[in-house]
């Protein structure tokens, strides 16, 4: 049996990992519980719309209801962008198999592959047909991808199947057939997708396919390059460096097809100190040129998330770490470095203004004086010398994605409206940069895309040589210039989106900015702040009591040697031993577990 056309033998195991008893056949030949009663199913263009909706409540990312929960604004925590007060396990390398989860994914993809084979009932309106069938492809190509960034090699299934336990037995294939099949997945449905110049219908689109290829593709061919050079146990064996460049074109060329249809644009009205921020907390971004496909929240109708309500009190239990800040910019497009940065911090606030750094920096962290509520600013200073909720552990408390000017929305849980972004133009920008520069291309065409980034913060263009970052703790000071660039520059506008970890992992940099490593925060001992809270108040700091210079060190006491990640097992979760069983040992366990 060809493994780029093996069926759905995870329905079972699925099914089987759920249930606290052994499998049996006539468990399995039931009926589906997530397919339509009909002799007939999806025989209709409403009936296949219908099935296809609870794909877009799972499949997209959405804001956290909880402090400490996933979601948008707090999924960068654990990563050098993030920190709550509570300890990453991942990030400390303190997890273990009993952590091990289920592959739910393989449910939706079971579900998905039940649609695509019974689609053909439908009648009515081709185009429509032609669109949901995009639509289910796209799903399953996302689905797919989640698994992967997780656990590295699948199992490929692409039918439905009978109920004979035998189809379980086989073994994994590689990551990079699973990759190539979802690439083709995302092909198709961009052929079938309509090209839309909006984000109105809510629905997926041509653009969302080639934006989220081009994610796919920059992902694997780093995933496959970094790890690769540094001959861990993530590669794909026998992989060539002409299969890591194709994935690369491939990313360049989705993303490349996307700013050249002149659907999209980074969205601006002018307003350097406002544009950015006010993109993420507008209510309906259906007519935001910048944003290709959101998850839309309202009160009205009981659906909303507790963001702003945390983020409200400058605090959340979580900050923004000292690496992120010092990562943005001057205002004049230089490293901040120095005796620049040294005298700046020392007034607690300073390095964060957008006279003196990268606006979209202040748009990102609390700045003092700013609106946190109808009824209060920023504070002077921050509630580090608080509990809960409403402490900040960094210092540097989260701004973006705060509804500051709303009062239901900072006042309780599921009042905030804030939209979450799955996809927008300005990562399709960043996707074309990197690959390009991963592929050696012309530095002009590099530096014209991340352009409109600049231009809309009021930031200078991208100039390499003046960018250029070697100072030698610097964590990419051995990069090109070219590479360095982009990297920041994807930092710095994908800020507490949720994307720090899978750039991590790709990049195979958890050995320079996680292990061994800890986040720090804001200047406290050679600041202004010291002397504002009482002298009863001892946070942890940096060094000895003598050092003249001390930063915020949150985790100092947790982490005492730094984070703990284990760089030959960590980059990959483990898969559940249950799983492992009912593949007949045919699936192995991922390195190192």
């Amino acid at each position: 049996m060809s493994s780029k056309i093996k069926i759905s033998i995870f329905i079972i195991i699925i099914i089987c990992s759920l249930s606290l008893t052994a499998c049996n056949k006539d468990f399995l030949n039931r009926q589906p519980q997530d397919v339509l009663s009909s002799d007939n199913p999806l025989a209709t263009t409403n009936e296949m719309r219908l099935f296809l909706n609870q794909f877009y409540e799972t499949s997209f990312p959405s804001h956290p209801v909880t402090v400490g929960g996933a979601g948008i604004a707090f999924n960068d925590a654990g990563t050098d962008n993030m920190t709550f007060s509570s300890v990453n396990n991942r990030m400390n390398g303190t997890l273990s198999l009993s952590n091990a989860s289920p592959l739910s994914g393989y449910s939706t993809i079971r579900s998905i592959n039940y649609f695509l084979e019974n689609y053909h009932n439908a009648t009515g309106d081709r185009n429509l047909i032609n669109q949901y069938v995009g639509e289910a492809r796209f799903f399953r190509a996302i689905t797919y991808f989640n698994m992967l960034k997780n656990y590295g090699d699948l199992t490929w299934v692409n039918k439905v199947l009978s109920a004979d336990t035998s189809f379980m037995q086989v073994p994994r294939d590689p990551r990079t057939l699973v990759v190539d099949s979802i690439l083709t997945d995302l092909d198709i449905a961009a052929e079938l997708l309509p090209a839309v110049s909006s984000s109105a219908t809510m629905r997926v689109h041509k653009d969302v396919a080639l934006a989220l290829k081009s994610r796919v593709a920059l992902y694997e061919g780093t995933w496959q390059k970094y790890h690769k050079a540094k001959n861990d146990p993530f590669f794909t064996n026998g992989i060539t460096d002409a299969k890591i460049q194709n994935y690369l074109e491939q990313a360049r060329d989705a993303a490349y097809a996307v700013m050249s249809s002149g659907r999209w644009q980074v969205y601006t009205t002018g307003n350097p100190l406002e544009d950015y921020k006010t993109m993420f907390i507008t209510t309906d971004l259906s007519t935001n040129p910048e944003v290709l496909l959101f998850r839309r929240y309202s009160v009205r109708d009981n659906i909303g998330h507790s963001t702003s309500k945390y983020l409200s009190t400058a605090g959340a239990d979580m900050g923004i770490t000292q690496s992120l800040v010092d990562d943005y910019l001057t205002r004049d497009g230089r490293p901040f470095l120095g005796n620049e940065r040294l005298q700046t911090q020392q007034i607690y606030g300073n390095e964060l203004k957008p006279d003196i750094r990268d606006p979209r920096l202040f748009q990102t962290v609390a700045v003092p004086g700013q609106s946190l509520r109808p009824d209060a600013v920023v504070p002077d200073f921050p509630p580090i010398d608080q509990t809960g909720f409403n402490r900040s552990t960094t210092g540097f408390p989260l701004y973006k994605f705060l509804e500051y000017n709303d009062s239901r929305a900072v006042a309780d849980d599921y009042n905030s409206q804030a939209p979450a972004i799955a996809f927008r133009y300005a990562e399709v920008l960043l996707n074309y940069a990197e690959a390009m520069a991963e592929l050696g291309g012309d530095p002009t065409l590099i530096t014209a895309a991340l352009k409109p980034l600049r231009d809309r913060v009021g930031m200078p263009p991208v100039d390499l040589a003046r960018e250029y970052n070697t100072d030698p703790n610097y964590p990419f000071r051995d990069l090109s210039p070219v590479l360095q660039a982009v990297r920041r520059e994807r930092r710095v506008e994908l800020a507490a989106e949720g994307f720090r970890l899978d750039d991590i992992m790709r990049w195979a940099a958890a050995d320079i900015l996680i292990k061994g490593q800890r986040p720090i925060g804001a200047l406290y001992i050679g600041s202004n702040m010291s002397a504002h809270y009482p002298t009863s108040y001892q946070p942890l700091l940096t060094g000895i009591n003598s050092d003249s210079r001390r930063y915020l060190d949150p985790l100092r006491n947790v982490l005492p040697n730094g984070y703990g990640f284990n760089l030959n097992r960590d980059y990959l979760l483990p898969i559940q031993q249950r799983m492992l069983q009912l593949t007949g040992y045919k699936w192995t366990q991922n390195p190192n577990w």
